[in-house]
């Protein structure tokens, strides 16, 4: 069961051949019957290996560590009022930021995902975007539906919400040329970002994060392809299931679900603020 999508490749478990995974995992179901066509009373042990609850368990501590610490950073940092006040708001954004993007790729790397190191990406992701949303809310006000950051947050667990319907519903079977499309497509955006930030040094940029219709093409693209990075958690998720792999794989997944949702919510964020400016 080889995979394309950086934060699964480096697991040795999700890297296994799908055939020996599987094969691995039906013999120890097939011990279950003393001969073919008669189950025994004994059910075929499932503790240790990665469930659906566990996942489920995993992803809702990184997420409530997420929230929890992006509104501490909100109540905690002053209101922008003033240039002091701009920068510790400026700061946190950045300390959260660098940690963010340092541990994600501890974490993509790392053959033995740790529980502790996800956690704690989900601390600085949680600084990150508290202070982001702290300035998007104070750059484009809105007492409608509860302003702007209200419904971003609304909007990416709609998006997670409908994605994993569709996924289920309409049974998307998920091929390697569609893998290799969307790991393609986030790489190249992050090169285009990284160039943007490099251009910006020099006071010449593309306007990929401005609020004009280039940024608003490139944020709508990263809405969608935060949606086919979500599609290809599923299918990881429900691959690694069926081949039985250690429960503590379900850490990685909740990473892997958690850099995609952040990803739609942040550009999600900036769609509403382009068309709030309009």
């Amino acid at each position: 069961m080889r995979s394309n999508n950086p934060v699964f490749n480096r697991s040795e478990e999700f890297n296994r051949s799908g055939g020996a995974a599987y094969q691995g995992f039906g013999q120890q179901q097939y011990d279950g019957y003393s001969q073919p066509g008669q189950l025994t009373s004994e059910a075929p042990p499932t503790q240790g290996r990665m469930t659906i609850d566990s996942v489920v368990q995993s992803t809702a501590i990184t997420l409530a560590i997420t929230i929890v610490v992006a509104g501490a950073t909100w109540f905690l940092t002053p209101d922008i009022d003033s240039d002091e006040a701009i920068g510790t708001l400026s700061m946190a954004l950045i300390i959260g930021s660098g940690a963010a993007f340092i541990l994600s790729l501890v974490n993509s790397f790392k053959r033995v995902i740790s529980p502790a190191l996800v956690m704690a990406f989900a601390v600085a992701e949680g600084v990150a975007l508290g202070a982001l949303s702290k300035f998007y809310d104070a750059m484009f006000p809105s007492d409608q539906y509860g302003g702007i950051v209200v419904q971003a947050v609304v909007g990416t667990f709609a998006a997670f919400a409908g994605t994993l319907a569709a996924y289920k519903f309409f049974d998307i079977k998920v091929g390697d040329k569609f893998r290799t499309f969307v790991v393609a497509a986030m790489f190249g955006m992050v090169a285009l970002s990284l160039m943007e930030l490099v251009l910006s040094m020099f006071s010449n940029e593309l306007g990929l994060f401005g609020f004009g219709p280039m940024g608003l093409i490139f944020a709508i693209g990263g809405l969608v392809l935060g949606v086919f990075m979500l599609i290809l958690d599923f299918d990881f998720i429900e691959r690694g299931v069926a081949a039985g792999i250690p429960e503590r794989e379900s850490w990685r997944a909740s990473f892997g679900l958690l850099v995609s949702l952040v990803w739609i919510y942040t550009n999600l964020l900036r769609i509403l603020a382009i068309l709030q400016s309009d």
